[in-house]
């Protein structure tokens, strides 16, 4: 029976087993051996990452021929305007070529755990949120679409994953589920 392991990355957080001297890594909070990360996420962003034995299930959720969702909740720097969320609805010019279209509207800030350590917050620049859905996974692609329209990332959680969720993990908790198929 294949595992799908559900897992809530903390900040701070490497998406391996092994890392530096000093590093915190899944090994911190994953004592499952034989589980591998499907896809990634920055040391600086938080939320879902999901794990698996499964070499197949692997391959479907990081090929970027599958095109699976991944949703995010983005706080950003400034007042997110309507023609800022269709410039991200349309694809943005990257470094590396034109982003896939995504589907993107404001978010009212939700009752988040706290991020350890705070992000910054300049005292007479305003924050928002917004949630980002995308399929492709480009390297820090959602920081670099989201400053490509303006508006500087300050704090970036994955929360779904194709029909997987993260709702109910906080930050290091992780949650078994057998793998599909």
């Amino acid at each position: 029976m294949s595992r799908l392991l559900l897992f809530n990355k903390p900040y701070g957080v490497l998406s391996q087993f092994t890392g530096q001297s000093g590093d915190s890594t899944l090994a911190d909070y994953i004592g499952h051996k034989r589980v591998y990360p499907a896809g990634r996420l920055d040391k600086d962003s938080e939320g879902l990452l999901l794990l698996t034995d499964d070499g197949k299930l692997q391959q479907q959720i990081t090929d970027p021929a599958h095109k699976m969702a991944k949703t995010y909740w983005v706080q950003v720097e400034g007042l997110v305007a309507r023609s800022q969320l269709v410039e991200l609805a349309q694809g943005v010019e990257l470094n590396d070529g034109i982003s896939l279209p995504a589907q993107a509207r404001p978010l009212d800030p939700y009752d988040l755990w706290p991020r350890i350590p705070p992000i910054r917050q300049r005292q007479h620049i305003p924050t928002s949120w917004l949630e980002l859905i995308i399929k492709e996974g480009r390297n820090r692609q959602v920081r670099r679409m989201t400053a490509a329209v303006g508006l500087p990332t300050l704090r970036l959680i994955r929360v779904q994953i194709g029909p997987w969720q993260l709702r109910g993990l906080q930050p290091g908790q992780w949650r078994m589920l057998r793998a599909p198929g």
